[in-house]
């Protein structure tokens, strides 16, 4: 009697059981099977010698080697912010991409290293955990998320004049205009780096400063530079403005008893440009600024501004680079 009861309670669990088993094996087979597919979707791009790049961290010394289009993701993450348009985080992506083959192609200047992660001599570069903990804990997921997005939608593009990758400068406000390379640093002239304007730049807060600096102080910073400068406030036209480049910034200034470029005043006084108007205002020398940067190839906010008013990536790098294609590497 037991042995019977035994195998009865053996069969309604069977029964039990069984469909809940069956159901399981389904809903496992849908997700490998998902799985399988989302894994078919992922692009995975040979870029054959610079699949991986040696990052030289500046503040330490050591060199990371790294995937190159994980190093974009800290690149675009820093350089961009996130907030800014689809379009515009793809066209940075593209620009970041593209100014890295080219330092490595045409020789680094950092010994054992492609690239270092100072802005002010390659691109920035931030890791992934410091870049999600400088943005507020409710927009971390979705901000990466985005900046993943465009580099990988734009995964193996680069931009190319005549077959070969462009020395693709970038920087954040042009102040309404961008200047060939030669108007602003001389030596080699790069037909892709034409000036161009761009409508939109005075809405972000980039577009224009100030700075107001005492005569006295005035007088001695140059004095750092130049150990026989001289000035005399009480004649006219101490501080008058030679020459323009085709972008507006100043090519030629007369200060004093010297002649200087607008890039060596914007260096001496820390201007967040070289495009400005300089006056004497009592005891003061006040310059009013335009643009943020060196004002060369892609104006980050003027991209923004372009994608705002419904231009695809692709057009908003060939506006800012004369003559180029966008290739797969």
């Amino acid at each position: 009697m037991r042995k019977v009861f035994i195998y009865i309670l053996c069969l309604v669990l069977l029964c039990f059981l069984l469909p809940i088993l069956f159901t399981k094996r389904d809903e496992i087979k849908e997700v490998i099977s998902s799985k399988e597919e989302i894994e078919e979707n992922i692009e995975i791009y040979d870029y054959g010698k610079y699949n991986k790049i040696k990052l030289l961290h500046s503040s330490t010394g050591k060199i990371e080697e790294i995937d190159l289009d994980t190093y974009l993701l800290g690149v675009v993450s820093s350089e961009m912010p996130a907030n800014f348009e689809e379009e515009a985080l793809k066209a940075q992506s593209v620009v970041a991409r593209t100014y890295t083959i080219y330092k490595i192609m045409n020789g680094s200047k950092h010994e054992n290293a492609d690239i270092c992660d100072d802005s002010k001599c390659c691109q920035a570069w931030i890791t992934k955990e410091d870049r999600l903990n400088k943005w507020n804990e409710d927009e971390r997921e979705s901000n990466w998320a985005k900046i993943e997005k465009a580099v990988n939608d734009t995964k193996g593009k680069i931009i190319t004049y005549e077959g070969k990758p462009i020395n693709a400068f970038f920087h954040s406000n042009s102040g309404g205009s961008t200047d060939t390379a030669t108007a602003v640093w001389g030596g080699t002239n790069y037909p892709y780096l034409q000036a161009v304007e761009t409508s939109g730049e005075d809405a972000y807060s980039q577009y224009s400063s100030e700075l107001s600096i005492s005569k006295d102080d005035f007088v001695s910073k140059i004095k750092e530079y130049h150990s026989d400068f001289k000035i005399d406030f009480n004649k006219k036209n101490q501080i008058e403005i030679l020459e323009y480049t085709e972008g507006g910034r100043i090519e030629n200034i007369k200060i004093g008893n010297l002649n200087l470029s607008g890039v060596e005043i914007r260096n001496i006084f820390g201007l967040k440009s070289a495009k400005f108007e300089v006056n004497i205002e009592d005891n003061n020398i006040k310059f009013n600024v335009k643009g943020y940067g060196h004002g060369v190839g892609m104006s980050q906010t003027g991209a923004d501004s372009l994608a705002k008013q419904g231009n695809n990536y692709e057009e908003i790098i060939k506006h800012y680079y004369t003559g180029v294609e966008i290739v797969n590497m």
